[in-house]
């Protein structure tokens, strides 16, 4: 704790809370919105505590690996990882303005595929939110085997429940950090956005939140109860425990980690449903399943039987998202074209085509170029222009083209590469090894940060809605434009 800032002491369902102020900011660390969750259980309320808790520590996360990674550093987008070996981590972050009186709230559900990542990422700190004028609430949530392994005997989905408990922690409880309870927007990244995009479709979340933000994120990746039992098979094998979730509470978070990591290899096991559809593109094992009471269906189909229309939507995705996956690994440059099928069709029936389509066998066009082409639209802005289209409330979409010069310019705007404009914090990712390279426009984060934060204080927003004229907002450019069509609708579920 810096003794030299002043604190704040606020009173909560579960106590005293003390955290620190700095010029117009009160900040609240390691804030726990739940007990430490017991293993493949539901989440429970905080037990009250008795002494002032300081929340001056952002506290544990929750448990994950960080893999090495070339050419960029990720521990501003992800963090640094957690052995499990403090399992009091389901907590949050509150940065909010030091005289705040019924202000607008926005929650953030961090990214990393299900498997990795946390609120502590530096990458999505809410200092600037809080000088914008809203609440800025950032939150854990299990991950990996824990929180998304349909284990027999558990109930599914838990890294939803967690989203969820935590959104009704801050219904319970924003109030007496001067927030307004009825005026909550919740957005999220990558897997986080995925959560978010299945959540407004969800029964459990009426009440919970106002708007949605959906960066590179849309709710097809989500998996039949009965594909997902594939993956507990082998992984109850592979770990020599019962498959179900007596067995599963045996295993280590070591254990549980090596596991993942060996099943996050592209032939290490087929996902695909029976139509060879495989949602993820290998991209993570673990993704909520449907067919339960959170997600009793596809969440596109309940879009389109009006679910979730009563929330404003603000959904998008970045020009060249599948780069910063094979960009830096050299992949890019390198994948050969028998390579380029043979990935692709691990979870598209019609990948040769697909690739035909985004320029493969053309003279002067890598395999890996299309490769990666197709993959970002395939992933990320496709589907994500589908769930656009099924939902049946106030609907607009950006996308993010800012090219970043890292990786010898080659990097683009890849996956990731709105959230330091997001959140105003383009130096955690400033330079030789940052995502946004050396001398990224801070002009930019400050427009798009505003962008975010007049959405999540009223929802207004700079261009007309996708609903009838179809525009999507350029987010560098400041301008709405219609799109041409992507080959990539052509192969996909409807």
């Amino acid at each position: 704790m810096d003794t030299d800032l002043p604190t704040d002491t606020v009173t909560i369902s579960g106590g005293k809370v003390r955290g620190q102020c700095s010029g117009t900011i009160r900040t609240f660390l390691g804030v726990p919105y739940a007990n430490p969750p017991q293993r493949f259980e539901l989440p429970e309320p905080r037990t009250p505590w008795q002494d002032v808790f300081d929340a001056t520590d952002p506290g544990p996360s929750a448990p994950h690996r960080i893999r090495p990674f070339p050419a960029i550093n990720v521990a501003p987008l992800v963090g640094t990882g957690s052995d499990g070996s403090d399992g009091d981590y389901l907590r949050l972050n509150i940065w909010a303005p030091r005289e705040a009186e019924n202000a607008p709230v926005m929650v953030w559900v961090h990214g990393g595929g299900f498997v990795v990542g946390s609120k502590d990422a530096a990458i999505s700190d809410g200092s600037a939110f809080a000088k914008s004028g809203v609440i800025c609430i950032a939150i854990n949530y299990r991950m990996g085997i824990d929180g998304f392994l349909p284990v027999p005997g558990a109930p599914t989905n838990l890294g939803l429940r967690d989203i969820l408990f935590a959104l009704q922690w801050v219904q319970d409880n924003v109030a007496a950090f001067g927030g307004d309870a009825d005026n909550v927007t919740i957005f999220g990244e990558s897997a986080g956005a995925m959560a978010i995009a299945d959540l407004m479709t969800s029964p459990l979340t009426k009440g919970l939140f106002r708007r949605a933000i959906v960066q590179s994120g849309h709710g097809a990746m989500v998996r039949d109860i009965g594909v997902a039992q594939k993956l507990v098979t082998k992984l109850a094998a592979k770990l020599r425990v019962t498959p179900d979730a007596e067995g599963f509470r045996t295993v280590g978070h070591d254990a549980a980690a090596d596991a993942i990591d060996a099943l996050a290899k592209p032939n290490a096991i087929d996902l695909r449903d029976a139509d060879g559809f495989e949602p993820v593109f290998g991209i993570s094992r673990f993704i909520p399943v449907y067919g339960d009471d959170v997600l009793p269906q596809k969440p596109i189909d309940a879009l389109r039987q009006g679910a979730g229309s009563e929330i404003d939507l603000l959904i998008g995705t970045n020009a060249d998202e599948m780069n910063l996956y094979f960009v830096p690994t050299g992949v890019r440059s390198k994948l050969p074209h028998l390579m380029a099928w043979w990935l692709l069709s691990r979870s598209l029936p019609d990948a040769r085509k697909a690739l035909k389509a985004y320029g493969l066998g053309q003279i002067g066009k890598r395999a890996g170029e299309a490769f990666t082409e197709a993959t970002t639209d395939l992933v990320f802005r496709s589907p994500a222009r589908q769930f656009a289209e099924a939902h049946q409330g106030n609907t607009w979409m950006y996308e993010m083209e800012w090219q970043s010069p890292a990786c010898g310019g080659r990097l683009g705007a890849c996956h990731g590469i709105e959230m330091p404009f997001v959140f105003d914090t383009l130096d955690t990712v400033t330079g030789p090894r940052g995502l946004a390279g050396e001398d990224p426009p801070h002009a930019l984060a400050r427009r798009v940060h505003k962008i975010w934060a007049d959405f999540g204080r009223d929802g207004t927003l700079p261009w007309p809605r996708w609903n009838g004229e179809k525009l999507v907002y350029q987010l560098a450019a400041g301008k709405a434009i219609t799109e041409p069509a992507m080959p990539a609708a052509a192969f996909l579920p409807d």
